[in-house]
């Protein structure tokens, strides 16, 4: 422990934002890096706990005190070592991650927690800027081959942790360019596309094949894929929620998910017909989640005229609940850099109908007030509150609601058993399909999740992978399980 008594010395710091009228004028990050004096306050505010529930809370398992102590120390190097252990991406789950590792911070019992995913970040932009991070190609190959199918956090971690095993890896995306969600489904505000590069050029150094504008199963026969030795299955959970609300067809109601992708890629100057805009256009985002919020933060980034947001569920409290004690995740109002930048929220109201004029064309949204009926045993019921209808001018709606599950498509072509809620079935702990060769992990395994979730189920389904072509593994592991209790 570097400083036994920096937490009681130094407050917790955040990285500040530039200001909103000058960040909504372009879709580049906008945080203000922290001086590197700060970063070592923030490393040294560790507590270095006996039993560091940090490490239970993140699903990778990072060595979090380890590394706080050495940006502390300014041990940069051995930082990054450390962070890069357990972590293929750093550099994504420093900027994209809700950071659970901090809701489980003990120092968070009594005070702010640890700016943890801060410190990650600063770390791993370190890294790059000393020239660090370099290319670890296998001294040599084992003569195995692996397909990858999709290239998001899930499987560029798996081909990460294969390659290196020595096997030769081909990842395969149906985009026009590698990334999945991260790639279009993220803003550009949150994490431009430059980080995603820089990380590819290390990957690709490192030996592992690339091929976009590949869906398997559609133009790429799946039965090419009996010539690898091993497959894994990381296409994510891309089947999208929508509403059973007269009018859901109406020209104006889109999926959050096309309007920020249209965005994304029109950014990086691709061809995209009819895009939609929210350009003058009194705007309602259904949904109260990181994608919705994300709708937010584009829309007023278009010109958008009004700015509103649906939520169905009542409206978190401010500090952490009581019914969400440490160090489980707290149920807690979250408000993002988009929610700042302009959006009025409402919480507790149910779209009842979508309202068109003769063309069809979206116009208005009609809406009631709600309550939720809890009964013990019962599953929650929805009660509308009569005499609170009311209607609401609305040019584009979008809708952010999650989604159910991945596609069904590639499971119905390679005989794969799906469960109840169209997730891939994986045995436990090892991510093996019933067919002994294809191997499942990420959201398509378990369901929409969080980001350090996909890059852990990549690694450890690699791990798995490795064992059944070579009857062992040198790949790192959480434990001897390969995965965590109650997954």
């Amino acid at each position: 422990m570097g400083k036994i008594t920096g937490f009681k010395e130094f407050e917790r710091q955040d990285e500040a934002y530039t200001p909103v009228k000058d960040r909504v004028k372009h879709y580049k990050e906008f945080t203000i890096p922290l001086s590197e004096d700060e970063q070592k306050k923030q490393g040294s505010r560790c507590m270095d706990c006996g039993i560091p529930f940090c490490h239970s809370g993140c699903p990778l398992g990072n060595l979090i005190p380890d590394f706080n102590h050495m940006v502390h120390q300014g041990e940069w190097q051995k930082a990054s070592w450390i962070l890069h252990s357990t972590n293929n991406f750093p550099e994504f789950t420093g900027r994209l991650c809700p950071a659970p590792c901090e809701q489980a911070c003990v120092l968070g019992i009594i005070e702010d927690p640890i700016s943890i995913e801060n410190i990650e970040k600063n770390i791993v932009e370190r890294a790059f800027k000393e020239g660090w991070i370099k290319p670890q190609p296998p001294k040599t190959r084992t003569g195995k081959t692996i397909a990858i199918v999709g290239s998001g956090p899930a499987g560029l971690a798996a081909a990460q942790q294969l390659n290196r095993a020595g096997h030769t890896v081909t990842v395969f995306e149906r985009d026009d360019e590698i990334g999945g969600l991260l790639r279009y489904g993220i803003p550009n505000f949150k994490m431009e596309k430059e980080i995603i590069d820089r990380r590819l050029a290390i990957l690709k150094a490192e030996g592992i094949i690339f091929k976009t504008n590949v869906n398997v199963g559609v133009n790429y026969d799946v039965e090419a894929l009996k010539a690898f030795d091993a497959v894994v299955l990381c296409g994510g959970a891309t089947e999208r929620r929508s509403l059973p609300t007269p009018g859901i067809d109406a020209d104006g109601v889109v999926q959050a998910m096309d309007f920020l992708t249209q965005q994304t890629k029109v950014l990086f100057g691709k061809k995209v017909e009819d895009q939609v805009l929210a350009t003058d256009k009194n705007v309602i985002v259904i949904g109260g989640g990181d994608t919705g919020s994300d709708c937010v933060g584009t829309s007023n980034r278009q010109g958008a005229k009004s700015v509103v947001n649906f939520e169905i569920m009542p409206k978190p409290p401010g500090h952490r609940s009581p019914t969400t004690p440490w160090p489980y995740w707290p149920l807690q109002l979250k408000t993002s850099s988009s929610h700042k930048e302009g959006v009025e929220r409402n919480w507790l109201i149910n779209t009842k109908e979508f309202i068109t004029d003769k063309n069809g064309k979206l116009t208005a949204l009609k809406t009631i007030n709600v309550e939720w009926e809890m009964i013990p045993g019962e599953r929650p019921k929805l009660i509308e509150i009569k005499g609170t209808e009311k209607t609401w001018p609305c040019d584009l709606a979008l809708l952010a609601l999650g989604f159910t599950g991945p596609e069904s498509t590639l499971a119905d072509k390679l005989g794969i058993e799906t469960d109840a809620r169209s997730n891939y079935k994986a045995e436990y702990g090892k991510y093996q399909t019933n067919i002994p060769n294809i191997f499942t992990a990420g959201d398509m395994r378990r369901g929409q999740s969080l980001i350090v979730w996909a890059i852990s189920e990549g690694r450890e389904a690699a791990r798995q992978v490795d064992i059944y072509l070579m009857g062992k593994s040198d790949l790192a592991t959480k434990n001897a399980a390969g995965d965590l209790v109650g997954v």
